[in-house]
């Protein structure tokens, strides 16, 4: 009978076993696995060699921008802010809107055309109403009362600070407002900038109706948005009477406004239809269209009282 005898084979001791040498570079890797510089031999053996120590492109610029952000940022945050390269400067606008209770509604239209006129002459001009609009189109409430706008011009945020402090400290104008709160369901304003490229109307008498258009665009398209409104403008205005440009600062944000005058509805279609037959219009749609979360346009009529008929 015979045995099976199994050898057995006696390891090294680890500390015999010679050590992988580590490269500089590979070193490098190990430390930082996003590095993305290539490294190469200096006599590659062979094509694919050479393909395979291309640097990485794309991702390198990936990685870096997460690690380091956009190289454009910089260059934009030299920027005081975007609202200084955007804005005209020069005056700071509050729109207001109204909503009224049916059943108080002549006793509002008699309060406001009463008491804006004499805010504006107390103020020495240093208020003015852009104007005061009653909602033909859009806006209404279950019983057909108007949503009112309002647009008030002041000198700048100084400016305005210093007349809201005179009117808190004003008799007449707090008579007012207590008047005027039973009046509303609800109110609310923005403090708006003029676009630099789109200087608001002095008051003039230019009839018809007006169009109040409001679009809340996605967060950090604003200046995208007036980029390609600058072009667009100038398609526009060929067959329509722009009136004013606002974008928001404070209130509600990412908001822009942009009103219109025509002599009445069909006037409005045709006048968007030719638009389209300019060049650059259907680009300037086309660029801002994806930068709207929410739009709206309202038909207003202007107030007896109002600075732009």
């Amino acid at each position: 009978m015979s045995v099976l005898v199994r050898s057995h084979r006696l390891l090294p001791p680890l500390s015999s076993v010679p050590r992988p040498t580590i490269v500089p570079r590979a070193q490098s890797l190990l430390r930082d696995p996003l590095a993305t510089k290539s490294f190469s031999s200096k006599t590659p053996e062979s094509k694919g060699e050479q393909d395979e120590t291309k640097p990485l492109g794309k991702v390198s610029g990936i990685v870096n921008s997460i690690l380091h952000g956009s190289g454009s940022l910089p260059k934009m945050q030299s920027q005081e802010s975007w609202g200084v390269s955007l804005a005209r400067g020069k005056y700071v606008h509050e729109l207001q809107n109204h909503r009224i209770k049916p059943e108080r509604y002549d006793d509002y239209v008699q309060l406001v055309s009463e008491a804006f006129p004499r805010i504006v002459k107390e103020s020495n001009n240093k208020i003015r109403l852009t104007g005061s609009w009653t909602t033909e189109i859009g806006g209404l409430d279950s019983a057909g009362k108007y949503l009112h706008f309002h647009i008030w011009e002041f000198e700048g945020y100084a400016g305005h600070a210093q007349e809201m402090d005179r009117l808190r400290k004003d008799p007449i104008y707090q008579k007012f407002i207590r008047e005027l709160r039973p009046m509303l369901r609800s109110r609310d304003n923005q403090i708006c900038l003029e676009f630099a490229f789109w200087q608001s109307r002095p008051p003039v008498a230019l009839g018809g109706i007006y169009e109040m258009r409001t679009y809340l665009l996605k967060p950090g398209n604003l200046l995208e948005w007036e980029t390609n409104w600058r072009r667009g403008l100038e398609c526009r205005r060929q067959f329509c009477e722009p009136v004013g440009a606002w974008f928001s600062q404070l209130g509600g944000l990412n908001y822009v406004h942009h009103m219109w005058n025509y002599p009445d509805l069909e006037t409005r279609k045709k006048t968007r239809e030719q638009a389209w037959k300019v060049d650059g219009w259907a680009e300037t749609v086309y660029n801002t269209v994806r930068l709207i979360e929410r739009m709206e346009a309202n038909i207003l009529l202007p107030m007896d009282f109002s600075s732009l008929k």
